[in-house]
């Protein structure tokens, strides 16, 4: 079953900046399509393998960096991203 997620994340510190990067990037060596807005990123792929990464990159995240507030949407199936903001 295919799954889209969208995830924002919001670092308790003043370098939070660094922190959400580093969240994308050690998301982005997995085999989940990725897409980053302004305000989130957008996880899709097959339920099992994005969830899996999500309960990884998290945790590594709190161990790594401590408090810091994650916001997640979950929706069955592909959402189109190759959406434009504007």
């Amino acid at each position: 079953m295919q799954v889209t997620i969208e995830i924002s994340n919001y670092p308790l510190r003043e370098d939070y900046e660094d922190v959400i990067l580093d969240f994308i990037n050690r998301c982005k060596q997995s085999d989940v399509t990725i897409k980053v807005n302004a305000t989130s990123t957008h996880l899709q792929g097959e339920y099992d393998t994005v969830m899996n990464l999500l309960q990884n990159e998290i945790k590594t995240s709190f161990e790594k960096y401590g408090k810091m507030i994650f916001v997640v949407k979950v929706l069955k199936g592909q959402l189109d991203l190759n959406f434009e903001m504007s």
